[in-house]
């Protein structure tokens, strides 16, 4: 018998250590074929007690078989009446089976008369804690329907190097809490506007686009208020750069008169923008990349004023206008507040895309995401100081996701920027119209550098 007892014992200890080290070693074959499996046979089965206590149930009239209690006699006996009788039960949303993800799983409900899917996104919290995921997030299809997506861990806990570019004015600069990637596309969200405070991931998030758009067939443009520190390692790759409000002030006018060429362009040929004009004649796409985008707009005395006011026109110009004709803006800044005047506020207004890192006051996250979700600017003023990269993104499906950029140094953006120095645009030649047109041999020679995927 004791034999027996310690081979059972020997063989469970083995079992565990063997599922602890499946885990530990390929977490993705466990967690399909192990961890998947009893995760979903659970959330079916407190389904019905988690709906409840989550107020998701609804009230419903049901014919029901009961059992009603009479009068009690003196002597201690129980009447007993049974019977069919309407009731009101406790309904819960259909659901269907939860489906594995990478990260977690997803399940999809029908929602009941009256709900909406804010009454589910207002529960999230409360589902995360029932079933002791990480989050839970809300999406919606189509009308009546729900998709609730866990992630079982938070896949922002670490993020591995930089991959490559997919596409032309695409960068893969990080990993969003869905566990899909994040991508900065300007072609679909032209305008960007970035705020963090400092050690926050700003700076490193501007080194991953410069890596990432260095290979590409297009012109970067550095507008660098701290002096030039930040952006003048990387001024082989930038056309032009500007690091005092004067000589960014004089790029802008230089960007204004190229759009107004561009436009002339457009409308000779019967373009709306130039991605419709022919191979031989589109423009090569202008990046421009804002560091500290309060300092353009702060005011020392009144003799600024005049600088100021040009600075903030051209700005909101090419903000306004330069999307369909090639120019999009990457703005970054610490503090962004409406003190700074109603030029910011237009130029916000501008940006569909918004990122949230780490700030120090609320009227910046609220300056850049309180047009969003509330739910939103909530997240992010709870980012910790100790998670730098993290940020609050507003992706380019019209949600709102966490998000954590990948670690790039700025020596991997130096050697970037200067392995392709060779294609940086001139300057001079770009805003006079002389600068070579962006051609299929060129953008041909970038999509070929694209490793396939299948191959990975």
């Amino acid at each position: 018998m004791p034999d027996t007892t310690l081979l059972v014992l020997g063989v469970l200890a083995a079992s565990a250590a063997g599922l602890w080290a499946w885990r530990r070693l390929h977490y993705r074959s466990f967690w399909l074929l192990i961890g998947f499996p009893l995760t979903a046979i659970s959330v079916r089965a407190t389904w019905r007690k988690v709906a409840l206590g989550c107020n998701l149930t609804k009230k419903r009239q049901r014919f029901w078989f009961t059992t009603v209690p009479g009068l009690v006699a003196s002597t201690g006996v129980v009447r007993v009446r049974r019977r069919f009788q309407r009731v009101a039960v406790d309904t819960r949303p259909f659901m269907w089976l939860p489906k594995p993800t990478r990260y977690g799983w997803r399940v999809t409900l029908h929602t009941l008369e009256g709900q909406i899917p804010a009454d589910y996104a207002d529960a999230a919290e409360r589902l995360a804690h029932s079933w002791g995921v990480h989050a839970v997030r809300v999406s919606s299809p189509r009308p009546g329907r729900v998709v609730l997506s866990a992630t079982v861990r938070d896949p922002l806990v670490r993020v591995e190097t930089l991959p490559t570019s997919p596409g032309l004015l695409k960068v893969v600069v990080g990993r969003l809490e869905t566990g899909g990637p994040w991508i900065i596309d300007f072609r679909t969200v032209p305008h960007w506007l970035n705020a963090g405070a400092t050690q926050s991931g700003k700076s490193n998030l501007a080194n991953a686009l410069v890596q990432g758009l260095a290979p590409q067939p297009v012109a970067l443009v550095g507008f660098d208020l701290k002096g030039g520190v930040e952006f003048t390692p990387y001024s082989p790759r930038l056309s032009a750069l500007g690091t005092t409000r004067g000589e960014c002030v004089a790029v802008l006018d230089d960007l204004v008169n190229l759009m107004t060429n561009r436009m002339a362009a457009c409308r000779a040929a019967g373009a709306r923008n130039i991605w419709q004009l022919p191979d031989e004649q589109r423009p090569t796409p202008i990046v421009v990349l804002v560091d500290e985008l309060a300092e353009l707009y702060l005011m020392a005395d009144k003799s600024e004023k005049d600088e100021i006011a040009r600075t903030s026109t051209a700005l909101l110009r090419v903000a306004q206008l330069g999307r369909a004709f090639g120019i999009y803006l990457f703005c970054c800044g610490q503090r962004i507040g409406s003190d700074l005047g109603p030029g910011v506020t237009a130029l916000r207004a501008q940006c569909s895309g918004r990122i949230c890192h780490r700030v120090n006051d609320p009227e910046t996250a609220t300056m850049t995401l309180g047009d969003l979700d509330p739910a939103a600017l909530a997240s992010a003023r709870a980012i910790p100081a100790e998670t730098p990269g993290v940020a609050i993104v507003a992706s380019q499906d019209g949600q709102w996701y966490r998000a954590r950029s990948f670690y790039v140094n700025e020596q991997a953006a130096e050697y970037a920027a200067a392995t392709y120095a060779d294609r940086t645009p001139v300057w001079a030649d770009l805003v006079a119209g002389h600068a070579g047109p962006m051609t299929d041999a060129d953008l041909a020679e970038f999509l070929d550098s694209i490793p396939d995927p299948r191959k990975a």
